[in-house]
């Protein structure tokens, strides 16, 4: 297997966490937000959630795709049961402690924030994407293996041979076209405790495997044709904004999905693929960033929003405070604590706590 390290999926990984963080926010400045759990504003900001719905098709498969990609790195070094513990220990751990002491917090604010009578609820949240990710270890372990002790066997030489193709690339879309098509869900961008959810994620996070399996015939493809799946992705938005009033038809929005993948697979791949101080930090940083970013953007929203602020600058306002608090607890708290540390996802060596992917997004956990 290839001993080669993608700094681009580092890079991709972390601002796809940073977009997490913004998407979380709009959500706030939306007249629906409190039938999906968060506190809202009364003052929307609508003209904000433009930008989003270009971005919530395929933020999620992304992550499962960087996700799958993190387990064929993890695997240079880890046989089957080193890989289950590692990831048991990594993800099992922080979903555990998150059900009981974490994902309880932002609604126990949001009850404040609403005088409410305060509960305590444990409850998975956000946290949802940690156990998907483990069941597709486990699931698809088996197969992960096989492919890894067969890079020269007919199979990944017919991928590679597919990969090769601009167009070959987007047969990777009709899985998703087919299951979205069968199970017909009522908003594709419900990931979270679905079965469309379920099987989207785990689509995504084996084609991740597969296409970092097949080495340079993918990363050139999406290099040389980046700018094709782009604009394919950009068409594609624009009929669905302009035609469906951002509702297509499930198998169109499936490869709008992936044309923005892999769109951002080639960009990344340009320019993202360097190494440095600030990728290791960031890097290590992203697990816990993603496990405690609701409650922190919560307690920013109780704080800000009834201030007399334009309402633009509240948003502002509540990015900052969340990205601020987020990383003040990191870094003096959670890195710092050695008994915090597994409890969110970071190594109890801090001399071999890098990034280690622990985020193949919020928690594929790479390397």
């Amino acid at each position: 297997m290839s001993s080669e390290r993608r700094y681009d999926i580092d890079w991709l990984r972390v601002i796809a966490i940073g977009l997490l963080l913004i998407y979380h926010i709009a959500i706030v400045f939306q007249p629906w937000a409190m039938f999906v759990g968060f506190i809202r504003s009364e003052e929307p900001l609508q003209g904000l959630w433009v930008p989003m719905t270009m971005l919530n098709v395929w933020r999620i498969p992304f992550l499962f795709y960087v996700s799958g990609m993190g387990v064929f790195f993890a695997l240079r070094k880890r046989n089957w049961r080193e890989l289950l513990l590692e990831r048991g220990r990594r993800i099992l751990l922080p979903l555990a402690f998150g059900f009981l002491a974490i994902a309880p917090l932002h609604f126990v604010i949001f009850q404040g924030f609403y005088n409410m009578p305060l509960s305590y609820y444990p409850h998975v949240g956000h946290l949802w994407f940690l156990g998907n990710i483990f069941a597709y270890v486990v699931l698809l372990s088996p197969v992960f293996f096989y492919l890894k002790n067969r890079q020269d066997g007919r199979f990944m030489q017919g991928v590679r041979l597919v990969l090769g193709h601009p167009l070959g690339l987007l047969l990777a879309s009709l899985p998703f076209m087919i299951e979205v098509t069968v199970l017909k869900p009522q908003i594709f961008e419900l990931y979270a405790e679905t079965w469309h959810g379920f099987l989207i994620g785990m689509l995504a996070f084996f084609l991740g495997f597969l296409f970092v399996s097949a080495g340079k015939a993918f990363w050139q493809t999406v290099l040389t044709w980046r700018w094709l799946y782009i604009g394919f992705a950009l068409v594609l938005y624009a009929i669905r904004f302009a035609v469906f009033d951002l509702k297509s038809p499930g198998y169109l929005m499936a490869l709008e999905s992936n044309c923005w993948i892999f769109g951002v697979f080639g960009f990344g791949h340009k320019y993202l693929n360097r190494p440095g101080a600030l990728l290791r930090y960031l890097s290590q940083a992203a697990y816990p960033v993603y496990i405690i970013h609701m409650f922190v953007l919560y307690a920013g929203a109780m704080l800000i929003l009834p201030l007399e602020l334009p309402v633009m600058l509240k948003f502002i306002a509540i990015v900052a405070f969340t990205a601020a608090v987020c990383f003040a607890l990191f870094e003096f708290v959670l890195r710092r604590v050695r008994f915090l540390r597994p409890l969110f996802g970071l190594k109890t060596n801090k001399r071999k706590a890098r990034e280690s992917g622990v985020f193949t997004t919020p928690d594929g956990i790479g390397e």
